[in-house]
């Protein structure tokens, strides 16, 4: 395991001091994650595959690039750089017709791949068009439309997360998209470090986190929990959502939290049980240039009961309770970024060496952001 910033701070040599400018921690001397991009060099959601319609443009992003998603005629999804090559006008605003995408303003016609296939008025003795736009990688799973941001080489050789829960008789799935206004890395710390349990009193009662094991590799972070409930009125669609896999109330739960770069995971398996009572799986997509704002996509795979029916019955309150934790994890993970924002850089003073691991995972995958000079970053391009 690597040297944490809590271990090089307590080594006897003297913090490094720098300027909020220099992207290094005034602390430790690394570089500030807040101030590190997400690789693009994987497979990142950026729509939900139902609000991509036969015929319809979509507008994404991914860390200030624009992205216009379209479903041609034949059903498949094309992901384009979101700006006509003549007049930069958004292609997100244009019409879909057959397999191309064409533009609102002037109707140039874009092929899948970003190529021209058309320019209306353009005769023989005109000048040549361009190459036309970028064209991203892009592929449809779990209800999701993912595109390879990155490298496209590299796209067929790097693989989609696998979700055997996904699709399985056993499971049944709920889908979350959320636009959160944070860097990615404090949602990836929040779901990590289980000791926030008293943010949700309100919800879960009294939990007693206990960390079992952790494990720490290059690209991963994984942690093991040992839950118990010790007080405090619970809400049902938590008694309901954490008793799917057994019947029984009052078990203690084991949870296993993993961070493997860029997804995040976690299963919760009540004592005595055979299998998960659920199973989540997340990624946070950053959408502006600067990063500070991400989108995050969540599949939480329940487990069926025995009672046919069962489940539908409790799916309300389940989606009540996992929405509402979801809000107040918001809240503070966004009130993280404000204070991010008014210091300039990142004075967290963390205790907990898990999540000094998981910073350091994060930190080694991803890219510096450098500074953009003469171009505003865009913003959320779906809303909350």
């Amino acid at each position: 395991m690597t040297e944490t910033d809590s271990e090089r701070a307590g080594s006897g040599r003297q913090p490094v001091h720098h300027s909020p400018e220099s992207g290094l921690s005034p602390e430790s001397g690394l570089l500030d994650l807040r101030r590190v991009g997400a690789n693009p060099d994987f497979w990142y959601p950026v729509a939900l595959s139902r609000k991509v319609r036969t015929g319809q443009a979509v507008a994404t992003a991914f860390a200030g690039e624009r992205i216009a998603l379209y479903r041609a005629e034949s059903g498949a999804v094309h992901a384009l750089e979101d700006r006509c090559a003549h007049r930069q006008v958004p292609l997100s605003m244009g019409v879909v017709e057959g397999e191309t995408l064409r533009c609102c303003y002037h109707a140039w016609a874009y092929r899948g791949d970003g190529r021209i296939s058309q320019i209306p008025y353009l005769s023989k003795g005109d000048g040549r068009p361009p190459r036309g736009v970028r064209g991203y990688p892009v592929r449809e799973a779990y209800g999701l439309v993912f595109v390879f941001p990155g490298d496209p080489e590299k796209a067929a050789l790097t693989a989609l997360p696998e979700l055997p829960a996904f699709g399985s008789a056993a499971y049944k799935t709920m889908t979350f998209s959320r636009t959160v206004r944070c860097h990615y890395s404090f949602m990836h710390e929040n779901l990590l470090d289980m000791n926030h349990q008293f943010l949700h009193r309100g919800v879960v009662g009294k939990l007693r986190p206990q960390l079992l094991d952790s494990r720490t590799q290059a690209r991963s972070v994984e942690a093991r929990y040992l839950f118990e409930h010790v007080g405090g009125k619970r809400n049902r669609g938590a008694e309901l959502l954490a008793t799917e896999g057994t019947g029984r109330r009052g078990s203690a739960d084991v949870l296993t939290i993993r961070t493997d770069y860029p997804y995040q995971t976690l299963d919760l398996v009540p004592q005595h049980a055979e299998r998960p009572a659920f199973r989540l799986w997340a990624a946070y997509v950053p959408e502006d240039a600067e990063q500070r704002t991400c989108h995050a996509y969540g599949l939480l795979m329940i487990a069926k009961p025995r009672v046919p029916g069962a489940l539908h019955l409790a799916w309300p309150l389940i989606r009540r309770f996992t929405e509402r934790v979801f809000a107040e994890d918001r809240m503070a993970v966004e009130a993280e970024q404000r204070a991010w924002d008014e210091q300039g850089e990142d004075r967290n003073h963390e205790v907990f060496p898990l999540i000094l691991d998981v910073r350091e995972v994060l930190r080694a995958n991803g890219v510096p952001l450098l500074p953009r000079s003469g171009a505003a970053g865009c913003g959320s391009a779906m809303g909350a």
